[in-house]
């Protein structure tokens, strides 16, 4: 007897009946929203190249903060912008740092919203990199005159971290690429009574082009050189996967890949060989890409933004850090 052949494209014209087969799913609950603050009062200063983000003062940090919460989108993600900028970054761990204090005043006016804070020195030291910058004897040009001492960048990101800590926040993630981050961190935070503080390594972080526009908004750019040396090479993917593994040995409960539209495929390597939960960045770059394509009038914003972020989910990613959060939190809140 034959049977005839199965035809699923039916399924195609149902609506309702599309919804429920539909296989992957974002809720506002997978969103983290990224906030860039600074000192001041009455403070939002537009990012030309976000549009939609802005630097803001600690009473209007608050204010996002809300807003962040009422969409529905458990968590955000802290950078900050400095008073002052010295050599050994001293603002990213001192007591009363912007983000030290940004920490406190949202633990204590907003509730039940998780506060992730980025533990790096890029914004903080004056020479724009993620670290210590030594300098090399007998060497003639003024760029190769100088390199990242990791271990010296490692004491003062611990010390950050666990300022963070003790500020209020409920995770660190750790961005500079330092070999042993989070190791050193895991250390000082379990030394000093912090061993349930979650960490999320920014594990697989690529030295990208996408990187651009988030260099003006947290005011990080290099004063010379380049990331190259301690991010990863664009071109590898296994050197990615060892990246990972070793933040996991060192106590990493969550990792994460950056950026994310263009790593879709490391975003699933990782997913696959380690199962462990994983955070991918949409990053500064591909946020600029979409709003200024959709400002010509060139694509569909919306359509654009969800596929993108179905594409990362679809991926393997648990957690995707996007500054599309909030008006994708109000999509979705329009469709229930």
């Amino acid at each position: 007897m034959q049977y005839p052949l199965y035809r699923p494209r039916r399924l195609r014209f149902n609506v309702n009946l599309r919804r429920m087969i539909q296989q992957t799913h974002i809720a506002p609950d997978n969103l983290v929203m990224p906030l860039f603050v600074r000192p001041g009062k009455n403070i939002k200063k537009p990012i030309p190249s976000m549009p939609g983000n802005f630097q803001v003062s600690i009473d209007n940090l608050i204010k996002e903060a809300r807003q962040v919460k009422n969409l529905g989108i458990p968590a955000v993600l802290l950078f900050g912008i400095p008073k002052k900028k010295d050599n050994l970054a001293t603002e990213a761990y001192a007591k009363d740092g912007i983000i030290q204090q940004a920490i406190s005043r949202i633990k204590e006016e907003v509730r039940d919203i998780l506060v992730i804070t980025d533990v790096c020195l890029c914004e903080y030291t004056a020479s724009g990199h993620c670290g210590v910058i030594k300098k090399i004897k007998n060497q003639k040009s003024k760029i190769k005159n100088y390199e990242l001492d990791n271990d010296a960048t490692l004491e003062l990101l611990a010390k950050t971290a666990l300022s963070h800590a003790q500020a209020g926040a409920d995770m660190v993630a750790p961005s500079a690429m330092m070999d042993g981050q989070v190791s050193a961190i895991r250390q000082i935070l379990d030394k000093n009574g912090y061993e349930n503080l979650p960490i999320m390594a920014y594990s697989a972080k690529f030295a990208s082009s996408f990187y651009g526009p988030f260099r003006q908004a947290a005011e990080s750019k290099p004063q010379f050189g380049d990331r190259k040396s301690y991010q990863m090479d664009t071109a590898n993917s296994d050197e990615a996967l060892r990246e990972v593994g070793l933040d996991i040995q060192e106590g990493a409960d969550i990792v994460m890949v950056k950026p994310a539209l263009a790593y879709l495929d490391i975003i699933r390597r990782v997913k696959e060989k380690f199962n462990i939960p994983l955070a991918a960045y949409n990053v500064s770059g591909e946020f600029a890409m979409v709003k200024s394509a959709a400002y010509q009038g060139w694509l569909d914003e919306k359509g654009i933004i969800l596929e993108i972020l179905y594409s990362i989910k679809r991926a393997g990613a648990d957690i995707i850090i996007t500054y599309h959060a909030k008006e994708v939190a109000n999509w979705l809140k329009e469709k229930q």
